[in-house]
């Protein structure tokens, strides 16, 4: 089985975004049961007093709702050291993310980070929908990466 996390800054926009856009589209491929996926954050900031983190961000609810991209309750949790052990790819939305999760990871010594958008062949980030309000780009975006990344697993690791 391949593991994948999905990283962002909160982990109640992006990496959630993706990481159901992602499951959906492994169902969809019938590959579900190939490839697990979960998603995390850089910082603790949707982690008030270290109790349980925050739920989806209504907007990110909105746009897979919109998109017809099926969600279930989320709970917003830091990216340990114990998961770079655990996931086969963990993948960055931004260049801070992919900074922060370096710190993380004491420097990605088995070279398992990525962006997102480099499984397009881009060095973009996925702007962070929190700030900029954009839900609709960073979505697309997000399901451009997930094609690009979905592709590359079955190029690498599924047969």
């Amino acid at each position: 089985m391949i593991k994948v996390l999905f990283v962002c800054h909160g982990n109640i926009c992006r990496s959630p975004m993706a990481e159901f856009l992602f499951k959906q589209m492994l169902f969809d491929d019938k590959l579900g049961d190939q490839v697990e996926v979960a998603s995390a954050a850089t910082t603790r900031d949707e982690i008030p007093f270290g109790k349980f983190g925050h739920d989806l961000d209504p907007r990110t609810k909105r746009e897979l709702t919109k998109q017809g991209v099926p969600f279930e309750t989320h709970r917003a949790r830091q990216m340990t050291a114990a998961d770079y052990d655990h996931y086969d790819l963990l993948i960055g939305m931004d260049e801070e993310n992919f900074y922060d999760m370096n710190r993380i990871s004491s420097g990605d010594p088995q070279h398992k980070e990525f962006k997102l958008l480099s499984f397009i062949g881009s060095t973009k980030d996925v702007d962070d929908p929190w700030f900029t309000g954009d839900f609709d780009t960073a979505f697309s975006e997000i399901k451009q990466g997930c094609e690009g990344l979905l592709q590359e697993l079955h190029n690498k690791y599924l047969h």
